[in-house]
C-alpha cells in the first residue's frame, strides 16, 4: 500500500459533487484523483428506486454537460445514468469501493511549503497536496433509541415497495422519504400507518406529494398519528407514544425515515473546527472553501453541517469551481 503519484487534489466522495470537482480539476490541468467508499454516485444509488426529484434535470447538471430527462422532474434512474455518462465521457479519474481509513498532514517547512497529505484508503495509499471532502450526508441516520430498534424488520433505508406488499408498514417520519415510503407502499397493497412527531405532514414534501399523502390520511386510507413517537419495537407490534397514551398496533415491518447526517467526526478527526452548536457547521472560508487546516476544502452538503436542508445539488455546484480555482491559483 505504497503511494505513488503525488495529486495536486484528492477529492473525497464520489457523488454529484465529488464528480464536478473532479470536472473542475481537469478544466484547470490539476492533477486529480476522485476516491469512493461505494459505488459511483453512491448516496443516489441507495435513493428509492421510484424517486423522482424535486429539481429540474437541468439544475441537476455538472460541469456543463447537459442532462437530457423524459420529463420536467427527473428520476433516481434518469440522474444514476447521467451521472455515469458524465464520468465516461470526461474520462474521470475515479476509484471506487475505497474507503478512506486515514489522513496525515505532513508539514513541510517553515511556512507550510511542500505540505503533502497522504490518504490510506481500503485499497492502497495516495499523496497529495490538497484534499476535497465531498461526501453527502447519507450514511448516518438518526437513531430512534428505543427497544427494538435493531431487530431485522427495521430499516432506516426504504427501497423498493413490492417487498411490503400485504403487510402491515409503520413509517416513521412526515418528509420526502416517508411520504415517498407510505404512499408506494400502500398503492402496493401495504396496510400503511405513519407516525409523525409534529402536529402535520412537513412543509418541504413536494408539491405534488403533499397533498396525495393528506388526502389519503384524511379518507381513511392511510392510518396516522400526529404529535406521536414510537415507545418501543416488539417482533410482532410497536408501540406508540400518543396524545392518548400508549397504543400497542401489529406491525410486520417498521420504515424509519428519521433522516440522516453528515460524518462530522471525520472532519474533525483531520482538524476540522465545528460550531459549538447544534448545527455544528465546520469552519471554511466561504470564498475559496478552504477549512482552517491549510490545504483541505469542503464541497456539498457537508458544508452545512447538520443542517442538511441548506445545500442541495443544484446550489453547490459552484463549489468545485472555487476550490479549483483556489488551488490551481497557489499552483
Amino acid at each position: 500500500m505504497e503511494a505513488t503519484a503525488i495529486f495536486d487534489v484528492l477529492i473525497i466522495g464520489g457523488g454529484p459533487i465529488g464528480l464536478a470537482c473532479g470536472l473542475a480539476a481537469k478544466a484547470k490541468g490539476l492533477q486529480y484523483a476522485i476516491v469512493e467508499k461505494g459505488c459511483l454516485v453512491n448516496s443516489l444509488y441507495h435513493y428509492p428506486q421510484n424517486m423522482t426529484f424535486f429539481s429540474t434535470s437541468e439544475r441537476l447538471e455538472i460541469g456543463d454537460i447537459p442532462f437530457v430527462s423524459n420529463n420536467a422532474k427527473p428520476t433516481r434512474n434518469e440522474a444514476l445514468e447521467y451521472y455515469r455518462r458524465v464520468a465516461v465521457s470526461a474520462k474521470l479519474n475515479v476509484h471506487l469501493f475505497e474507503e478512506v481509513k486515514e489522513v496525515k498532514r505532513e508539514k513541510g517547512d517553515a511556512n507550510g511549503e511542500g505540505e503533502l497529505f497522504t490518504v490510506a484508503t481500503s485499497k492502497q495509499k495516495y499523496q497529495a497536496k490538497n484534499i476535497v471532502i465531498a461526501t453527502g450526508f447519507y450514511d448516518i441516520p438518526f437513531l430512534l433509541n428505543v427497544p427494538g430498534e435493531t431487530l431485522p424488520k427495521v430499516t432506516h433505508y426504504y427501497k423498493d415497495p413490492h417487498f411490503y406488499a400485504f403487510q402491515k408498514v409503520l413509517v416513521i417520519g412526515a418528509n420526502n422519504s416517508a411520504v415517498d415510503a407510505a404512499l408506494e407502499t400502500w398503492r402496493k397493497g401495504a396496510d400503511v400507518t405513519m407516525v409523525v412527531r409534529e402536529e402535520e405532514i412537513g412543509t418541504r414534501v413536494k408539491y405534488w406529494a403533499r397533498p396525495d399523502i393528506i388526502n389519503r390520511i384524511e379518507e381513511g386510507s392511510i392510518k396516522a398519528y400526529f404529535n406521536a413517537t414510537v415507545a418501543e419495537i416488539k417482533e410482532h407490534e410497536v408501540v406508540l407514544q400518543t396524545q392518548d397514551g400508549l397504543i400497542t398496533l401489529p406491525n410486520d415491518w417498521v420504515i424509519a425515515a428519521t433522516g440522516y447526517q453528515p460524518n462530522l467526526a471525520f472532519l474533525e478527526k483531520m482538524g476540522i473546527e465545528l460550531a459549538n452548536d447544534e448545527v455544528r457547521k465546520p469552519h471554511y472560508n466561504e470564498e475559496t472553501h478552504e477549512t482552517n487546516v491549510p490545504g483541505i476544502y469542503l464541497a456539498g452538503v457537508v458544508c452545512g453541517g447538520m443542517n442538511t436542508h441548506r445545500l442541495f445539488i443544484e446550489n453547490s455546484r459552484e463549489h468545485a469551481v472555487k476550490i479549483m480555482d483556489h488551488i490551481a491559483s497557489k499552483s
